[in-house]
């Protein structure tokens, strides 16, 4: 489980982010993740509860923000939103698509206290 190691990832950059005196907890932690980032969000939330235990973000809310998958179509020149990476072009039916976006993951941002 994958999940697992991108949760210790996060911890690593939320205890960094959090590591001043004066922030006592972490409350709230939202992540930008896209359509293509091939997480499985079930996972990456009973991961959370897991490797959280003795930091900062112990008892944290995470909430994920879902991403579109983007593309560029080579047919009609325009950057589109998709379903799926093997989506024809929404707007013309092109089937000559580029991924540009949606396999990102990443913190937007994080409550502290």
């Amino acid at each position: 489980m994958h999940e697992m190691s991108l949760c210790e990832g996060i911890r690593r950059v939320v205890e960094q982010a959090a590591a001043a005196p004066e922030i006592n907890r972490v409350s709230k932690v939202r992540l930008e993740i896209g359509r293509f980032a091939g997480v499985e969000k079930d996972a990456l939330s009973f991961a959370w509860e897991i490797v959280m235990r003795g930091s900062k973000a112990e008892g944290a809310e995470l909430i994920m923000i879902d991403l579109p998958g983007k593309a560029m179509c080579f047919d009609c020149i325009k950057t589109v939103e998709i379903e799926d990476r093997l989506d024809p072009c929404p707007e013309c039916g092109g089937g000559k698509l580029l991924p540009e976006g949606g396999d990102e993951m990443r913190i937007k941002d994080m409550e502290v206290q």
